[in-house]
């Protein structure tokens, strides 16, 4: 399998929830490996000087009522998040440890996160409720916090998140087909393209 798509996403963007719930069927359709790359967002946002569409009110509009008919299109529930915009830090770090120290794990873990946010549209500003969202999942609050406070894992995701910008990242979801940039829930055609 040598055809890849890198994946920059952050869960708590509602474009990333919809292209995470295209990308799996479309990279197995083209036999192509997804890389899962988590990143802070906000970090991304400080970075590059970008902002989220909902800084904007009628922008923040239309983009809420493009989220829903791209959900209606592909088929997937979406709930707009009342809460929004949620801070995931703590939960981004969570994704960055278990994918470096348990990957096997990973996939179960965005799903509980993605749908936690983008369909059952939880406060997960609300620590005990993002503890409650992972241990759902099956993660131990001790693991979790362990996850969280490593020092490594830290680092890993500063890294991801500064790896991003220098490639020309500015928003989520970011895809890279062959070093080529595609940004949006809504250019998946285009990464089905360069994928062949």
């Amino acid at each position: 399998m040598g055809k890849t798509v890198e994946f920059y996403f952050d869960v708590g963007s509602p474009a990333a929830y919809l292209a995470w719930t295209q990308l799996p069927r479309l990279c197995a359709q083209r036999d192509a490996e997804l890389v899962y790359k988590p990143m802070l967002l906000g970090g991304v946002f400080k970075a590059t000087g970008n902002a989220s569409p909902a800084t904007i009110p009628a922008k923040g509009r239309y983009v809420d009522m493009d989220y829903r008919r791209y959900a209606r299109r592909y088929g997937v529930p979406l709930t707009i998040n009342p809460h929004f915009p949620i801070i995931t830090l703590y939960l981004t770090r969570v994704i960055t440890g278990v994918q470096m120290r348990q990957p096997e794990r990973l996939l179960a873990l965005l799903k509980a996160a993605f749908e936690a946010l983008w369909v059952d549209a939880l406060n997960l500003n609300q620590p005990e409720l993002t503890m409650a969202t992972l241990t759902k999942a099956g993660f131990e609050a001790s693991e979790i916090e362990a996850l969280v406070s490593d020092p490594v894992v830290k680092e890993a995701l500063k890294a991801n998140t500064e790896e991003a910008v220098q490639r020309g990242v500015f928003g989520a979801p970011t895809m890279f087909v062959n070093g080529e940039m595609f940004f949006g829930q809504d250019r998946l055609e285009f990464v089905v393209d360069a994928l062949g």
